[in-house]
């Protein structure tokens, strides 16, 4: 159900980056944040990332330069709702990033990351003041367990299901459905077939991409002529010097 893909970094080191604070491990001594994910600073492999971040998403921050994705959950795109028991609709994106930026606050922020995405985003398990935030975010019912890397978690969401926490109150569709959906229906109708990345610039200059879950991909126009562009991934935005749409 896992799957991996190696750094390569020695263990006990920590990644460079710009304006986050690196240290190297004084030791190769073993330590495991209070969570369900199993990484550790001292294996192999594993690296540290800390300081001061910035919520992107419900499961994305930004510490630096560096862009982490939350290590084996994966919350509601900004885009979406949820029902509740009701049937009425309720903004469950919404209210996964302003959760996650409430946990996050001017805290400094510690990651041990062992993986990366298939965009070469950090996969890591984050603490605010030794409090787990991928753990919080599936206890308070604001993400799911992500299966495709790691059932770390599943155990965390069963309980939250039982509770009827959060986006567990009513019906939600999986982030990972929701995506693939509006990514398919993008695709099929962006002018650069397959790639329907819209690769936008603002009026402060500012090159910022939106994917199709992206809540104003919609109203979003690229113009080629002004140097606007459509790309096929986020790797090839992120190569340009495009950066994502934050939401919080």
């Amino acid at each position: 159900m896992k799957r991996a893909h190696p750094w390569g970094i020695p263990a006990g080191k920590t990644l460079l980056a710009i304006g986050v604070l690196v240290l190297p491990s004084p030791s190769l001594a073993r330590e495991c944040f209070d969570d369900a994910s199993g990484i550790c600073l001292g294996d192999s492999g594993v690296a540290e990332i800390s300081g001061r971040a910035q919520v992107t998403d419900g499961d994305t921050l930004e510490l630096g330069p560096v862009r982490i994705r939350l290590y084996g959950i994966d919350a509601p795109e900004a885009s979406q709702t949820c029902k509740k028991d009701d049937g009425r609709s309720w903004s469950c994106g919404n209210e996964a990033t302003a959760h996650l930026a409430k946990l996050v606050g001017d805290k400094r922020i510690r990651c041990l990351a062992r993986e990366h995405d298939p965009y070469n985003r950090p996969l890591a398990v984050c603490t605010a003041e030794g409090d787990s935030l991928n753990a919080r975010m599936i206890r308070d019912g604001l993400a799911w367990a992500f299966l495709e890397y790691s059932d770390s978690y599943l155990a965390m969401e069963r309980e939250a299901r039982k509770a009827r926490t959060g986006i567990w109150q009513g019906s939600a569709e999986p982030p990972w459905e929701y995506r693939k959906d509006r990514w398919q229906r993008a695709a099929d109708a962006s002018p650069r077939p397959g790639c329907p990345i819209k690769g936008n610039i603002n009026s402060n200059g500012e090159h910022i991409y939106h994917t199709p879950w992206s809540p104003v991909y919609d109203r979003t126009q690229i113009d080629t002529a002004a140097d606007e562009r459509w790309f096929c991934d986020e790797a090839e935005a992120t190569a340009a010097g495009w950066r994502p749409a934050r939401w919080h």
